[in-house]
């Protein structure tokens, strides 16, 4: 039994088979998954789990070097703008592009980690860094 990181199963696969900036997508429960994208859904009920504690669980087990974010999360969702904050004050390069080329850029994700998170914008594509 695993001691350490991810419970998960599915979560832990996909941590130890990222590449160097190979993506991931944490999501909300409403952002649509594109055909051929592994999804793994977490969602238990509206808001559980949310956003920021499964950003957190993947931070503490994954090199992140360059987070997306939709643009429109600054004018809708400033939770989701102070975790973009702290990622930046880590020195993790942000980058906002509009929602609408946020969904296109999921289609080149490994894959998206769905939780209950019912909040609007409350999306990132985690762009994997190197240990060493």
């Amino acid at each position: 039994m695993k001691k350490l990181g991810h419970l998960n199963r599915d979560i832990a696969r996909v941590l130890a088979g990222m590449g160097h900036t190979d993506s991931l997508v944490i999501a909300d429960c409403g952002l649509p998954i594109p055909p051929g994208v592994e999804c793994i859904d977490l969602a238990l009920a509206l808001g559980e789990p949310g956003f920021a504690r499964v950003l957190d669980t993947i931070l503490a087990d994954f090199q992140c070097e360059r987070a997306v974010f939709a643009e429109e999360c600054r004018s809708h969702n400033p939770a989701v703008v102070g975790q973009a904050e702290a990622l930046a004050a880590q020195g993790v390069v942000l980058e906002f592009v509009s929602h609408e080329q946020f969904k296109q850029r999921c289609q080149e994700a490994k894959v998206i980690i769905r939780t209950g998170e019912c909040t609007p914008y409350a999306n990132v594509i985690l762009h994997s860094g190197v240990i060493f």
